[in-house]
């Protein structure tokens, strides 16, 4: 069956159904989860589904489905750029230079992945917002924040059109023009680009990074490295990292720093995370499977042997030799078939014999085979006594053996300091997780995280670059229970929050680069996501009541409730000072920041570094399981394909000058004498809807935003609004803007000297006095005389009292008596007056447009604030006239709402 809107939308219809009802009928388990939210629920499930669906298509049918146009919201301003043939040539240049010669070699040689299709370009997008483009034009600016991002799909699908939603959401928060990378390739005030990258395993590595390192080089040539955020999610998140290394080490000039979302940096599936479930994840846990065709899976060695023996056939007109009997040569069809062979008896397994399993190293008496990644040799892991030799490509990115190279699994690079700051956003619930934190501390600390002696060994040189380079500043962020790249989902509230987090870091890090302030989106006023998740009735059982929630630490990342008294901030709050070059946070579904885990509740951190970049049992098994029922499923598929080649190279491939070999899967390896062009893209329904379900939240928060810019809003306090005026005190004026910028700039973060361990950040007064200038410039009262609406009073006073005295800016003398506030032992906040209280309790949830009715009334009657200068309401001050404390009898009082 086809792969197009109708087929996964049949397919997909029962998962939704499904979850909807075991949403409302099964709340419990979902209670402390992101699932609490029915749009995270269906959402997951939906990713989950079509994964599922998409794995009995080809490779090619699932990249012609995410890669069909999508159309472009009116309010997003999309200019498509060439890569200029000068950049990508430059890039060629840098990445031989950091491959060296035997890097080249490993890879096959030099000129196959630089080749392209007739008539394609690598091509870019830049994106930003319309209103933002306007403004930058008539200023002429030509932008001084863009992000560069790299889309994920596993390095074998997705497009800028499947992930536009995603790139306009950034370009709207962080103001920004994004230039992503498209395929066969796309380009981000702020301007976002993306860059269409060639996808494998047509374009195996290193074409995609190639691409990716053209596209930089290229925008270096029209913006200062300072005005750039580097960006990447999954796949395009371990892209970047290598991106990051290659400029590094060729001094070429670095970006302001780079967002890492979910990335992928070990495609051996060494760590712990992988092996576990994934409820809380959509990633298939055996990995990726594809129907066969054309371009996947590649021959292996012993299928490339029988093709060119048919080959030498069909030219000769002569059969060879045979298998002598039936018995044989249906043994060799079903070996010809399967991926994998399985020893029984397995011989001569010593680890001192091995050189891909080095004797010394831990755990090399449980290793028997070949279980390192290397030249010359399959992968092979003793599985239950039974020694499994696995012959077939595992990721369809690149070889079996070049899976542990550096710059396709950036978490063996030798040293990952001397990069600019890193933001990384990690799924508590993801199978990634593992490697992810282990990147972000090995980044930090590079002398702690070497790599393990078997690659210190094949890397000779990466001895001296351990200690070459100072540590890196990470901000890295686990996110309780979220799933692979939650931004995908940005129809929901965590996803929200991821991005706030992202665009405050982009700013400081922007900001610090340039010394300056960066102006960044506020608009939790206006957003529809915020409105909507107020109405929630999960909400109410996490923020009423916080101290009646529970948690439980489990791989050092919490799961469920949390305790409020724990948090420390809120995503999107200005960067805590960093620690040991790091912040460590946990983030929950409501965006609230705790302390993480000690280093030593981190299985991740607990590996020897000769265990990473080791295939372990786990993954293996569960690639075996499945791999067993794919080959048996399409086995007529697979041998029509190996027939199909083997017609292929008997008319003969073009070969190229420098005698290169590439990997099996090229395109470039089966260039024919007439090769079909790649065909054009058509327009998909189903993507055009999944888009605008995830950008639709982002087009009614733009129109929210221009109705109150435009509209500045103006409410008197009149009987009809329940808050009586007073002896002849004058209607209040107040008129607010609801769209919110705030700028962010470099408070020293870096420069704070902390170098504690503890996992602790809080901030230090100048960040803290920053905040709370933030929050008096986000929340000014509608009047000086009135109470603050967002007033919170301080905790700090002793306890054991029956009620707390609270001083801050809200206490002054008037009349001679000292006025202020109390907290009273039931919790409430009671006004007072020469130490006498009021009685009743102030509200301090503000209206639509920013009043309190009680603090209208005070202002009104007892003069509790104003002690200088001449009152809004017409009376004097203090100083001027007596003001006579009001009998409470003649007190009004009025409904709060």
């Amino acid at each position: 069956m086809v792969l197009n809107t109708l087929t996964v939308s049949v397919a997909i219809a029962p998962t939704i159904i499904k979850t909807c009802t075991s949403h409302y009928l099964d709340r419990k388990p979902r209670r402390q989860r992101p699932t609490a939210h029915i749009s995270y629920d269906e959402g997951l499930n939906l990713i989950r589904s079509f994964l599922h669906y998409a794995s009995f298509h080809t490779v090619e049918e699932i990249q012609a489905f995410t890669s069909q146009w999508v159309p472009t919201p009116t309010w997003v301003k999309v200019d498509e750029v060439t890569i200029p043939s000068q950049s990508i040539t430059n890039a060629a240049d840098a990445l031989i230079a950091q491959l060296g010669h035997r890097g080249i070699d490993k890879i096959g040689g030099k000129a196959w992945w630089q080749w392209r299709r007739d008539g394609t370009n690598l091509k870019a997008e830049w994106i930003e917002m319309r209103g933002d483009h306007q403004r930058r034009k008539e200023s002429g600016d030509k932008g001084k924040r863009v992000m560069l991002y790299v889309h994920g799909g596993a390095y074998f699908f997705g497009s800028v059109d499947e992930h536009r939603y995603q790139m306009q959401r950034h370009a709207r928060k962080l103001k920004a023009r994004c230039v992503p990378i498209q395929d066969p390739f796309n380009l981000l005030e702020s301007l976002q680009t993306i860059a269409r990258y060639r996808l494998a395993p047509q374009f195996p590595f290193p074409c995609g990074l190639h691409d990716c390192l053209a596209a930089y080089l290229h925008l270096l040539t029209v913006q200062d490295p300072s005005t750039i955020i580097l960006a990447g999610d999954s796949a395009g998140g371990g892209m970047i990292v290598s991106l990051l290394i290659i400029l590094r080490d060729q001094g070429i000039p670095l970006p302001a720093g780079a967002v890492l979302i979910s990335p992928w940096v070990d495609l051996t599936h060494s760590f712990p995370s992988v092996a576990g479930d994934n409820t809380f994840d959509y990633i298939p846990s055996h990995g990726f499977l594809q129907r066969p065709s054309e371009a996947w899976p590649p021959p292996n060695a012993e299928d490339i042997e029988q093709i060119a023996m048919h080959a030498v056939e069909m030219v000769a007109e002569k059969a060879l030799p045979r298998k002598s009997t039936q018995q044989e040569r249906k043994a060799a069809a079903e070996d010809a078939v399967r991926g994998f062979s399985i020893d029984h008896n397995p011989k001569n397994l010593n680890p001192v014999g091995n050189p891909d399993n080095p004797a010394g190293t831990d755990g090399a008496d449980a290793r028997p085979g070949n279980t390192i990644p290397g030249p010359g040799h399959n992968l092979s892991i003793m599985i239950d006594g039974k020694l499994i030799d696995i012959k077939d490509q595992i990721q369809l990115y690149t070889t079996n053996q070049l899976i542990s190279h550096p710059l396709v699994s950036p978490v063996l690079q030798p040293s990952l300091g001397g990069l600019p700051p890193l933001l990384i956003l990690t799924g508590g619930g993801e199978v990634l997780r593992d490697e992810q934190i282990y990147l972000a501390h090995k980044a930090t600390n590079p002398s702690k995280y070497p790599p393990g002696e078997a690659y210190l060994n094949e890397y000779p040189q990466a001895r001296d670059i351990v200690d070459r380079w100072k540590p890196t500043y990470v901000q890295l962020q686990v996110w309780d229970d979220l799933c692979h790249v939650a931004p995908t989902l940005s129809f929901t509230r965590p996803a929200k929050y991821m991005y706030r987090s992202v665009a405050q870091f982009s700013a400081w890090a922007l900001a610090r680069a340039q010394k300056t302030e960066i102006d960044i989106m506020d608009d939790d006023d206006v957003s529809v996501i915020s409105i909507e998740s107020e109405r929630t009735s999960d909400t109410s059982s996490d923020l009423r009541k916080p101290r009646q929630q529970f948690q439980t630490i489990e791989n050092g990342v919490a799961k469920g409730g949390t305790v409020a008294s724990e948090q420390i901030g809120k995503a999107g709050d200005n960067l805590p000072p960093f620690r040991n070059h790091m912040i460590r946070q946990r983030v929950d579904r409501h965006g609230r920041i705790y302390p993480l885990g000690p280093q030593s509740s981190l299985p991740a951190l607990q590996m020897s570094a000769n265990e990473i970049g080791v295939i372990k049992p786990g993954p293996v098994m569960k690639w075996l399981d499945a791999k067993q029922v794919w080959d048996k499923k399409y086995a007529h598929e697979k041998r029509r394909v190996q027939k199909q080649r083997v017609k292929e190279m008997a008319k003969g491939f073009q070969d190229f000058a420098d005698d290169d070999t590439p990997p099996p899967s090229a395109l470039a390896g089966r260039r024919g004498l007439t090769m079909s062009k790649e065909k054009k893209r058509h327009r998909s329904m189903g993507m055009s809807l999944w888009s605008l379900w995830g950008s639709k939240h982002d087009e009614k928060t733009i129109h929210r935003e221009e109705q109150a810019d435009r509209n500045l809003e103006t409410g008197n306090v009149t009987p009809e609004t329940n808050a009586k005026p007073v002896n002849g005190s004058a209607n209040i004026p107040q008129a607010r803007s609801r769209s919110r910028r705030r700028k962010v700039s470099d408070l020293g973060q870096t420069t704070s000297g902390h170098d504690d361990d503890s996992g602790f950040n809080p901030l230090n007064k100048e960040l803290l006095h920053k905040r709370n200038e933030d929050n008096e410039a986000l929340h000014p009262p509608s009047d000086p005389n009135l109470l603050s609406p967002h007033y919170v009073p301080s905790l700090q006073s002793p306890g054991g009292e029956s009620e707390r005295k609270l001083g801050g800016e809200n206490s002054a003398k008037h009349d001679g008596e000292e006025v202020g506030m109390t907290r009273s032992a039931s919790g409430k906040i009671r006004p007072t007056k020469g130490g006498v209280a009021f009685p009743f309790s102030l509200g301090r949830k503000p209206d639509e447009e920013g009043r309190n009715a009680s603090m209208v009334t005070l202002t009104g009657q007892s003069g509790i604030v104003g002690t200088e200068g001449d009152r809004a309401d017409g009376l004097q001050s203090a100083e001027e006239a007596e003001v006579k404390r009001p009998e409470v009898e003649r007190f009004v009082t009025a409904r709060e709402f």
